[in-house]
């Protein structure tokens, strides 16, 4: 157990929350520090595949009361509309918990759940730089002013503060892909699936959210221009519009009903190096960002939040960080390059397009739940069970 421990956790997205209730379960006095002036997330939706659930179920949050049970995922051909390939988890996993859920009822089921248990959430706090204090962590505040805290937790995403301290500067590459991100109202007659619109150097991502009345979208272009890291970047819907002129009628009108859009660049950081010193430890996107290619960037985080707690509920001081970055790295850096090939398979053009398609149509019909089982290791995994 942590009673008596001290820790603080940087940032309060889905990792530094999520850390929180695991912590402040284990019995740790546990302190979050957000930059921003309150907890709210942009309108984007998100994917909770069952080795993510199973930890927000350990967590003691009602996920599903959030959520629309996804039934799986249909990959077509983004010109003609036609399906491709049908991972259904409906069949293949009944009972298992595939999840879609808007980003921001995920946030907010765990501020719920954090505040419950009496953590404290500062808002307004941009951590400057950290410390080592001897047998504990100093906080310096953008502004003036700091903390102290035995333990120090960096779930500050993408710009960590706490990351370059532990890793020297790094620089990410642009991928070549821009995304736009989307959230339109549903027309009702939607399946509770994820579809995929692959063509060539695009695709298209759409799925139904908040009892079927929301549709998310996420399309991804290949293009050389650069733009900046982030997804607060306002876009404008006509030029989505012309760059997915090429795609097929139902997707076009989908697209056609956005009337706000964001944009931003993806980019590639490396898994980090280091994880942790002694008594500092990151998680989630501040230690390994994922592109959004296999929907597991907040069920990496869960998983994480789940075994850094543990670590640290189990073993000594000096034994549990290094053993949380033990029991992670291996897992997550598989997870990424999966991502990875993703973004590959869903681009292909020419004749590799015309025998790639045609051999997940036929493995399809052959060995349907296969395609489905192929990502076992993935869904399978159940950080809480160690």
């Amino acid at each position: 157990m942590l009673i008596g421990q001290d820790i603080a956790v940087l940032g309060a997205g889905v990792a530094g929350l999520a850390v929180a209730r695991a912590l402040a379960l284990r019995g740790a006095t546990v302190t979050v520090y957000e930059q921003s002036h309150e907890i709210a997330e942009v309108g984007a939706g998100l994917q909770i595949s069952p080795n993510g659930a199973r930890v927000l179920a350990a967590l003691g949050l009602d996920a599903p009361s959030v959520s629309l049970r996804s039934e799986g995922v249909r990959l077509m051909d983004g010109y003609m509309g036609r399906e491709v390939l049908h991972l259904d988890f409906a069949k293949a996993r009944p009972n298992d918990d595939f999840l879609m859920m808007h980003r921001a009822d995920l946030i907010a089921l765990l501020e719920e759940g954090v505040r419950d248990l009496g953590v404290n959430i500062r808002l307004s706090y941009t951590v400057e730089s950290t410390h080592g204090d001897g047998d504990g962590v100093r906080l310096s505040f953008a502004g003036g002013g700091g903390a102290r805290h035995g333990i120090v937790l960096g779930a500050d995403g993408l710009h960590s503060r706490l990351r370059p301290k532990l890793n020297g500067p790094e620089k990410p590459f642009f991928t070549g892909q821009t995304a736009w991100r989307a959230i339109v109202p549903a027309l009702g007659n939607e399946e509770p699936v994820a579809l995929v619109h692959m063509a060539a150097g695009r695709h298209v991502v759409s799925y139904p959210l908040r009892d079927g009345s929301l549709i998310n979208i996420v399309a991804i272009e290949e293009r050389s221009d650069w733009m900046e890291e982030g997804w607060n970047h306002a876009g404008d819907p006509a030029e989505m519009m012309r760059n997915f002129s090429n795609f097929c009628p139902g997707v076009k009108g989908l697209l056609n009903r956005v009337e706000e859009v964001s944009r931003w660049g993806l980019f590639r950081h490396p898994v980090a190096q280091n994880w942790h010193s002694e008594r500092t430890a990151l998680l989630g996107d501040a230690a390994h960002p994922t592109l959004p290619f296999l929907a597991q960037g907040a069920n990496m985080a869960l998983e994480d939040a789940w075994c850094l707690a543990d670590c640290l509920a189990n073993l000594p001081l000096d034994q549990a960080l290094p053993a949380y970055q033990a029991k992670r790295r291996a897992r997550v850096v598989r997870v990424i390059e999966a991502a990875n090939a993703n973004a590959k398979n869903y681009h292909l053009s020419g004749a590799k397009r015309v025998v790639g398609h045609a051999a997940l149509r036929l493995a399809g019909k052959l060995a349907p739940k296969q395609a489905v089982e192929r990502f076992a290791w993935l869904y399978d995994y159940d950080v809480t069970a160690e």
